[in-house]
């Protein structure tokens, strides 16, 4: 996948490397099998984060964990030419397509990083900082927030978009639930995972009490409920659920006994599915609910 000049690389801390592995390897092909549906599913809920807490024209701003550098490129529109945006990720192959995505589409305020984000010092004077479903997965987001705050400007802001609970996203918590009852988890397993997993920040309180002990103030949660869509039919959308999400992380670590169990699996994810059909052929669509935060660092 790597093309052109070769990515910077900022350090790694060691507890996030298990993560990084899982999201340059296996979840990277994931997300590209999948990117349709993840893409504009997340969009919605990036958008309402970008109008609830907007960046300026001709601000620098710092997109963290940036993808496929969608975003990123978002930004670097909105900011206009005058500005400038920055998309920091760990994971090098989404790096290297979002580099070549933005020289593909003519985007020259747009550049890219490869760095852990709780392990490097970030150029500093952003004026904005933005995160669409990018920073649940630090082993320790409070390290890893403080170094966004320190890397903002006086008078900078952060919005940043999370997961509420999986119960407010009850086709995600669906799917795990049918494949719990076919598979247990196993006590060790050589697939990396992704970290403190996507609902890491699904409490209000403990969003909040991050962002505290990163020292930010000013801090806001505002309940974003979008409708997503999971898949053209119910057969992408099982297939996405077991791809992806706390089911599919479930099937890969399961290994040879997710296989040995995979027809009875599908089979009670299109049961658990179908209601989510629609009957007017727009595909499978599920209500998904997410916090967009806005926070600002202390006053100099």
């Amino acid at each position: 996948m790597n093309s052109g000049a070769p990515v910077p690389r900022g350090p790694v801390v060691p507890s996030n490397e298990e993560a990084i592995e899982a999201w340059n390897g296996v979840l990277f092909d994931r997300f590209v099998r999948f990117r349709d549906i993840v893409t504009t599913g997340l969009r919605a809920h990036g958008e309402q984060g970008l109008r609830l807490h907007p960046p300026r024209q001709g601000d620098r701003a710092l997109d963290v964990g940036c993808g496929f550098g969608d975003t990123t490129r978002r930004l670097a529109e909105l900011v206009g030419p005058q500005g400038e945006a920055l998309g920091v990720d760990a994971a090098e192959r989404f790096v290297d397509a979002a580099r070549r995505e933005a020289a593909e589409g003519g985007v020259t305020n747009a550049r890219f990083l490869v760095a852990d984000v709780q392990a490097c010092d970030l150029d500093g004077g952003f004026d904005y900082a933005f995160s669409r479903f990018g920073t649940m997965f630090f082993a320790n987001p409070v390290i890893a927030l403080r170094n966004v705050r320190r890397a903002l400007a006086p008078g900078g802001r952060l919005c940043m978009v999370v997961w509420r609970r999986k119960l407010d996203n009850e086709w995600l918590h669906r799917a795990e639930r049918v494949v719990e009852r076919f598979l247990t988890r196993p006590e060790s397993t050589d697939e990396p995972t992704c970290g403190p997993g996507p609902f890491s920040m699904a409490s209000a309180d403990t969003t909040t009490d991050v962002l505290v002990r990163a020292g930010f103030e000013d801090i806001s949660l505002h309940r974003c409920d979008i409708e997503i869509a999971i898949g053209a039919d119910l057969d992408e959308a099982v297939e996405f659920v077991m791809a992806l999400g706390p089911a599919g992380e479930l099937i890969r670590v399961a290994g040879t006994q997710a296989e040995a169990r995979r027809s009875a699996i599908v089979a009670a994810l299109h049961e658990a599915l179908t209601e989510l059909q629609r009957p007017d052929g727009t595909g499978v669509r599920a209500p998904a609910s997410t916090w967009v935060v806005g926070a600002r660092p202390p006053e100099p």
